[in-house]
């Protein structure tokens, strides 16, 4: 195979990946929203949940976008040094992209800031954003879908907090975050928090916790206290499905952190919809990809 037709051939299993994350939830993330609606007692909570079930089943069997607003594209990059198209990903993510945008079809979301012109292909200055990792020595590379929605996880909060805040200011911050912004990001929401030194470290952990299975936890223990803890804070003031009130408010909270400054805490939020598409597949230097996220997918 040519390196023209490896490249090709990595597109179009990119693109057909990203239009089946937008018709089609992640495994757990249905699994969850099945667990929820399972536990909840409330007719109108139930009934919601029912419309969201036959929403996602719909999308399967029209083969259309499960939500409207199918958002900005991002896609976190994992890739060995030793890969064949490592040079060639930036590129290859926004032919990728495009493709997908006309096959799904995806709502045209690219618009250019200060011309106010949209792209009407999911491409623009700086969009898909390409979020990168480097391992030396590896052959392979993973990569994450994302469609960021205008309502959700594109709205997030990031600040820096005094150090005598300590980790209950970090709590406050959250909670104060999901009694605002968290009703207006279509409930139940998967709660990425980043802890780190400075808003931007803190905001791009937040991001890349929503990438993180639901139900997983934090390597470090108090880490992983502290995820369960806001769980059930988030889950007591009762967001419930859409805002409209229910048992629970999220289907988990993931939490990313770093070392930091002595005299900084900063803290980040995102949070990923209810309808939570993100996607994962694995590729190894001859191209064969292994989806993770999503069950009987062949690419």
């Amino acid at each position: 195979m040519t390196h023209d037709e490896q490249v090709r051939l990595m597109t179009d299993k990119i693109a057909k990946f990203v239009e089946h994350t937008a018709k089609v939830l992640p495994d757990d993330v249905r699994a969850k929203i099945d667990e929820l609606q399972a536990a909840e007692k409330k007719p109108l909570a139930c009934a919601i949940y029912q419309t969201m079930q036959k929403n996602q089943d719909l999308a399967r069997e029209l083969w259309r976008p499960s939500c409207q607003d199918t958002g900005v594209l991002q896609y976190w990059v994992k890739c060995g040094t030793a890969f064949p198209l490592i040079g060639d990903l930036e590129a290859l993510l926004k032919e990728a992209t495009v493709q997908a945008t006309f096959a799904a079809p995806l709502r045209h979301n690219s618009v250019q800031t200060f011309d106010e012109v949209n792209t009407r292909k999911n491409v623009g200055k700086g969009t898909p954003t390409v979020f990168w990792d480097i391992v030396p020595g590896w052959d392979g590379c993973e990569v994450y879908t994302y469609m960021a929605g205008g309502g959700c996880s594109l709205p997030g909060r990031a600040m820096v907090l005094m150090p005598g805040a300590g980790y209950e200011g970090v709590t406050k911050f959250v909670l104060d975050q999901m009694t605002s912004y968290g009703i207006n990001a279509c409930p139940p929401l998967l709660v990425g928090v980043g802890v780190a030194t400075s808003v931007e470290t803190a905001a791009l952990l937040s991001k890349k916790a929503l990438m993180r299975p639901i139900g997983s936890h934090n390597e470090n223990e108090r880490a992983a206290k502290m995820e369960r803890l806001l769980e059930e804070g988030i889950n007591s003031i009762g967001l419930g499905p859409q805002g409209m009130g229910g048992c629970a408010s999220v289907m988990g909270v993931n939490i990313e952190n770093t070392a930091r400054h002595p005299s900084t805490i900063g803290v980040a939020v995102n949070v990923g919809c209810w309808s939570h598409r993100r996607g994962h597949v694995v590729f190894d230097a001859d191209l064969n990809a292994t989806v993770t996220t999503h069950s009987g997918v062949e690419l």
